[in-house]
C-alpha cells in the first residue's frame, strides 16, 4: 500500500491526503487503532479527525464502521457543475491576473506531462498540480479555497477518466488551449477552454460508469 506524500502533520490532513492520492479508496473501512499506527500519532486526533471528514461527507456510516465515501450519479453530476463553473472563474481570472512567470510555469507542466499521457496515475497527480497552478494564478483566495472543497470531493471517485483508452492525450491537447488563452489575455477563450475540459473529462467518466455498470450486470 503506497504512502502518503511528506508533508501533513496533523491527524485529519494525513488521513485526507491518504484518501487524495488513492491510499484509502471509495469503500475502504478506516479504523482508528491501524490509523494511529500508521501515522504515529495517538488515537485522540485520528477519532477527531475521522469525526471531521464524517461532517464533511468524505466518510460514511457502514453499521458501526466508517468509511470512504463514495459519491452516487447525482452527486457526480452536480459535482461536475460546480466544478465547471469554479474552474472556468479560475482560468478566466488567471488570464487577467497571473504574471509571467506563472504562465511560464502553466507551459512546462504542460509540456513535461505530455511525456506521461501513457501513464494514467501519473498523469492524475500532475493533472491535479496542473489545475491548481490556474487556481493560484486566479489570485483570488476565496475562489482557491472553494476549488479545494470540490478537489476533496472529486477524491471520492474510483477512477480517474483520465484512465480512459486516449484520453489523456485529448486533455494534454485540452491542456495545451488553456495555457494558451492565459498567455494571450484572452479571458473568454480562457474560461471557454476550461470549461470545455472539464464537460469532456464528465462525459468521459459518465461513458466509464456506463461500461462498469455493464460488466457488473
Amino acid at each position: 500500500m503506497p504512502a502518503p506524500r511528506p508533508g501533513p502533520t496533523d491527524a485529519y490532513s494525513m488521513i485526507l491526503d491518504a484518501i487524495d492520492i488513492g491510499t484509502y479508496r471509495p469503500g475502504d473501512r478506516l479504523v482508528e487503532s491501524e490509523l494511529a499506527d500508521r501515522f504515529g500519532v495517538s488515537r485522540t486526533p485520528i477519532r477527531e479527525a475521522l469525526q471531521r471528514l464524517e461532517t464533511q461527507s468524505l466518510l460514511a456510516r457502514d453499521g458501526r464502521s466508517l468509511i470512504v465515501a463514495s459519491l452516487d450519479h447525482n452527486q457526480m453530476a452536480e459535482l461536475y457543475v460546480v466544478r465547471g463553473e469554479l474552474e472556468g472563474l479560475a482560468a478566466r481570472l488567471a488570464a487577467r491576473h497571473a504574471t509571467v512567470e506563472e504562465a511560464r510555469v502553466l507551459r512546462e507542466m504542460v509540456e513535461a506531462d505530455n511525456a506521461l499521457t501513457e501513464t494514467p496515475a501519473a498523469l492524475a497527480r500532475a493533472n491535479r498540480r496542473f489545475h491548481k497552478q490556474i487556481h493560484l494564478a486566479s489570485h483570488n483566495r476565496y475562489l482557491v479555497q472553494q476549488l479545494d472543497l470540490v478537489y476533496r470531493s472529486m477524491a471520492l471517485m474510483a477512477t480517474s477518466s483520465l484512465a480512459a483508452q486516449g484520453r489523456g492525450a485529448i486533455a494534454q491537447q485540452e491542456h495545451d488551449r488553456i495555457v494558451a488563452m492565459i498567455e494571450a489575455r484572452d479571458e473568454d477563450g480562457a474560461d471557454a477552454a476550461l470549461r470545455t475540459h472539464i464537460s469532456v473529462a464528465f462525459t468521459t467518466r459518465l461513458k466509464q460508469d456506463a461500461a462498469r455498470r455493464e460488466e457488473e450486470a
